[in-house]
């Protein structure tokens, strides 16, 4: 069987056309409310539909990179952009049946190659709705007004959305190098947050909303709480692209031992292929039980941290939704890990547990665009004190 070049980009064009069609959905529908439901709305608040749904939307599209992740289909067209030099899978059936009855447990499927070809398309369109907001923008800017949205921004996201689409091609073409793909799945939720911070912002400005100052420890709070939730997502994708979850089956315990045999210096060579050192040589099941139990550990960390931020931002009532959604989501995070281990690794829970982490990230992200750090009163101690 012949195989396809790593890059073809004979149907790219073919690609972006579809990708744009899918976008036109959502395009029309802010079109349509500004016209029909809101026609007294600004164009600062039209382009806030647009990132609001936009957000929606990439959210949609982390949680079906993780079902194409976890249903085995990141290899379903072995080829990028196309499918074996085509648009669809349905150019390339003769080459996938070709490929699955040649292995019929292996990657090219055509159930798998129609799950790749869907995320390659909602990728596509999630592209176009950002260079929209992208060029929204710069228009606002040009015409002025205080409700404009920042340019710099949506630019920066256009930027990093095409950074990420490299590294989605990056993924196929370097066959799921575990590194590669750790770092595509931090990139969706960079993207994400860099959404977040647009949508929260350009709210503030519509509505005349200012950040809620707070103490500069609940600030500096909620940064740690931020840089540890980002290194614990780096660690479950880690666990994930390596397919280190199934190495500790049971909890609190792990292979009946609280510290089981690990090698936790081939567990974190970074730079290696799926499955094997640089050297060629396979990675030892110590190595993946090292992976799965400093995600494991790290948990118990950040679950803690973002437990106690939740009841510290029980002080501040603006920001009780914050507050809200922060508990509820830490604790759906141990609910759905839990499950992965004990109940062995099923999809629904797999995926929920990467909707999770994102969720989380954007609720950080909310909080702490939604507040501010309250200046430091320059008064000397016991300035305000009536005199006796």
């Amino acid at each position: 069987m012949e195989t396809p070049p790593l890059y073809d980009l004979a149907p790219l064009a073919r690609l972006m056309l579809l990708g744009a069609a899918i976008a036109l959905a959502p395009l029309a529908w802010v079109y349509w409310r500004s016209r029909h439901h809101a026609p007294h709305d600004a164009p600062g608040q039209r382009w806030q539909a647009l990132a609001l749904l936009t957000l929606f939307l990439t959210f949609d599209l982390v949680l079906f990179g993780a079902f194409t992740r976890l249903t085995d289909s990141g290899l379903g067209c072995p080829d990028w952009p196309g499918c074996y030099g085509h648009a669809s899978p349905v150019g390339a059936q003769t080459q996938i049946a070709a490929a699955q009855q040649a292995l019929p447990s292996g990657p090219v499927t055509h159930g798998k190659a129609w799950v790749e070809m869907v995320h390659r398309y909602l990728a596509t369109a999630v592209g176009v709705l950002i260079i929209a907001l992208t060029v929204g923008a710069w228009r606002q800017r040009a015409r002025g007004g205080q409700a404009a949205p920042s340019p710099w921004w949506a630019t920066a996201t256009l930027v990093w959305v095409c950074l990420q689409g490299a590294f989605g091609a990056l993924t196929v073409t370097m066959k799921l190098f575990p590194a590669i793909v750790t770092l595509h799945l931090l990139g969706g939720v960079v993207l994400l947050v860099l959404l977040c911070v647009q949508t929260v912002r350009q709210a503030q400005r519509a509505q005349g909303v200012a950040p809620v100052p707070v103490a500069r420890g609940m600030r500096v709070a909620l940064w740690l709480c931020a840089g540890l939730l980002a290194g614990q997502i780096a660690l479950g994708g880690w666990v994930s692209t390596n397919y280190a979850v199934l190495a500790c089956s049971s909890f609190p315990q792990c292979q009946g031992s609280w510290w089981p045999e690990m090698a936790w210096r081939e567990a974190f060579v970074l730079w290696r292929p799926l499955g094997l050192l640089p050297d060629g040589s396979h990675l030892a099941f110590a190595a993946l039980t090292a992976i799965h139990y400093a995600h494991r550990l790290a948990a118990y960390v950040v679950l803690a941290a973002l437990l106690l931020l939740a009841w510290r931002l029980g002080r501040v009532p603006a920001l009780q939704p914050q507050r809200r959604w922060l508990a509820g989501l830490a604790l759906l995070q141990l609910a759905t890990g839990l499950s992965n281990v004990v109940l062995g690794w099923p999809l629904l829970a797999a995926v929920l547990h990467t909707g999770g982490a994102a969720a989380l990230a954007l609720v950080l992200t909310w909080t702490l665009c939604a507040s501010r750090a309250a200046p430091v009163s320059l008064a000397p101690a016991g300035a305000n004190r009536v005199p006796a």
